[in-house]
């Protein structure tokens, strides 16, 4: 793998490829169910078993390596929890119905199967049966509470379930489940401790509600806005000692927790969140383009995939070209929030991806951003530098910017190459011309 400076290009993690047919992940001899639009109401919706269920895609990477583990998960669960999946490339419309926007996405469908909950725990089967034990266990909590459509991982609905506000993403935290959830968790969390009668609490709430689906969007998860309600879980309310109400605390791994020290609209929650993430999200891979995986499973995870073509190696050596992928690393720094992908090539390397995005083999080094799912494209007219890079990048974030299609509306096939070794290139050897059986004097003679 080609390396420049101190920077490496990681590609470990991709596994995915423009065209690779690949049938379903399961088999009727796996333990998984696999579920259609035709068998899913009858066996989950109508189930009383606790069920996960995998919204997977047979071409992506991550679901084709997590499919060993649901295997084993489902195995070691069997008869105790449902575990499922469901080709949602296949079956779009179930996928769609679960807002599933990506692969592979794990829902939980507890006790009230209308209200499915995301699955925020790890990819290894372990953590999987752990995650499912612990909802089975607050399933039955319900259960013998007489609470039969709670559906709440936290095992305890929110005393705050009767208000009209969608608290879908605001995830309910008790003594039981704090540790499991927070304290073993990469994630930033921001906890509010509330009492059901505070008036102050009451007013959070709404804001609390609309600011944790929006840092979800923006954060992919990564920033977790939850509730622990003091007056029953005072075991967590005496550890952080909890004597006003609404507190907010922010935790984040390996750190002690610290009091959030934000406004409470929601655009003051949001703003303080996408700090804490800014702060502590690693800044994007830029990775070469070396083979249709690699943009496949770049454009196609982000809403934006950021594509440089750079000179030719010949023309800037090695210290020129790290100078440009310096300068993209600290863009891809700057703008780490959006979750961008970042992409590079070197001229002539993909001649057919240039042409589909106007670069067209000259004016190197050009830039591109693409929006995979629209299958559009804006072009860098200003400098290659961080000052144009940036105004190029803060036009497209804020929505502005022309835009045209890709052309032939698909990308187009991308070579395999060998990635760039970090090194000078090096001219071509010519062999030497022997010129002791050439008649010179013919030379003075012209010929049409």
């Amino acid at each position: 793998m080609g390396t420049f400076g101190a920077s490496r290009f990681l590609l470990g993690a991709v596994s995915c490829t423009f065209f690779l047919a690949v049938d379903s992940l399961y088999s009727s001899s796996d333990d998984v169910i696999e579920l259609t639009p035709t068998n899913f109401n009858k066996e989950v919706i109508q189930s009383d078993s606790l069920w996960l269920v995998e919204f997977y895609a047979p071409w992506c990477g991550h679901c084709q390596r997590l499919t060993p583990e649901w295997k084993k998960a489902a195995t070691a669960l069997k008869g105790v929890v449902k575990v499922g999946a469901v080709d949602a490339d296949k079956h779009q419309s179930l996928g769609g119905q679960y807002g599933v926007r990506g692969f592979p996405t794990i829902k939980v469908f507890g006790s009230n199967k209308n209200k499915a909950e995301d699955y925020q725990g790890g990819r290894t089967s372990e953590a999987i049966v752990d995650a499912a034990l612990s909802a089975l266990r607050s399933l039955v909590k319900d259960r013998l509470s007489g609470r039969s459509g709670g559906g709440s991982s936290s095992g305890k609905q929110s005393s705050r379930e009767s208000g009209g506000t969608d608290k879908k993403d605001v995830i309910e935290l008790t003594d039981d489940s704090f540790d499991q959830n927070v304290m073993n968790s990469d994630d930033v969390w921001l906890v509010e401790f509330y009492a059901p009668w505070c008036g102050h609490c009451k007013n959070l709430e709404p804001e609390w509600a609309a600011a944790a689906t929006e840092v979800k969007e923006q954060t992919k998860g990564k920033v977790k806005l939850a509730a622990v309600d003091a007056t029953v879980n005072q075991v967590l309310a005496s550890r952080y000692g909890i004597r006003g109400f609404p507190t907010i605390k922010v935790f984040q791994k390996g750190e002690d927790p610290v009091d959030y020290d934000g406004g409470r609209t929601r655009s003051d929650i949001v703003a303080r969140a996408l700090d804490l993430f800014s702060e502590s999200a690693p800044p994007p891979e830029l990775l070469e383009i070396i083979d249709e995986s690699v943009v496949k499973s770049t454009c196609d995870a982000h809403q934006l995939c950021v594509i440089a073509v750079l000179p030719h190696i010949l023309d800037t050596g090695a210290a020129g070209r790290n100078s440009y992928l310096e300068v993209m690393l600290k863009m891809a720094d700057k703008y780490k929030k959006k979750m961008w992908g970042w992409l590079w090539t070197e001229a002539g390397a993909q001649s057919e991806l240039e042409n589909s995005l106007g670069i067209g083999g000259f004016g190197y080094p050009a830039m591109a951003a693409v929006n995979a799912r629209k299958m559009k494209f804006a072009l860098l007219k200003g400098s290659f530098s961080e000052q144009g890079i940036n105004e190029f990048l803060r036009e497209l974030s804020f929505g502005r910017g022309s835009t045209a299609p890709v052309g032939g509306g698909a990308f187009p096939r991308i070579n395999t190459v060998e990635p760039w070794d970090g090194k000078d290139g090096e001219l071509p050897v010519e062999d030497d011309i022997d010129l002791s059986d050439v008649d010179l004097d013919d030379w003075d003679k012209d010929e049409l």
